[in-house]
């Protein structure tokens, strides 16, 4: 029976950070830059920070609405590099009687 695989607690965050990195750079090299819409850029910069979903009734069908905005700057150490992620989305489930 193999040993368990032993870290200390700072090798686990590198190896964390690592990964996130690595899928960071294999992302942005992965797809050619395509021109942005700009009406979609702006109805998700003015969209408030936060979750929020609301219910809509039409005629045969049920459907929440949801948008949410997660805004942080990431800083590795008190005074150093640090960016900011903005991850922001909209979504719609949507049920109905078959």
């Amino acid at each position: 029976m193999p040993a368990p695989l032993a870290l200390p607690p700072l090798a686990w965050a590198a190896l964390r950070l690592g990964a996130v990195a690595a899928v960071a750079i294999y992302a942005a090299r992965s797809r050619a830059s395509q021109p942005k819409i700009a009406e979609h850029e702006n109805v998700l910069d003015t969209m408030g920070e936060g979750f929020e979903a609301a219910p809509h009734r039409a005629e045969a069908e049920r459907a929440v609405h949801a948008h949410g905005r997660f805004r942080r700057v990431v800083r590795l150490g008190p005074t150093g590099p640090g960016i900011e992620i903005d991850a922001s989305g909209l979504a719609r489930l949507r049920i109905r009687r078959a």
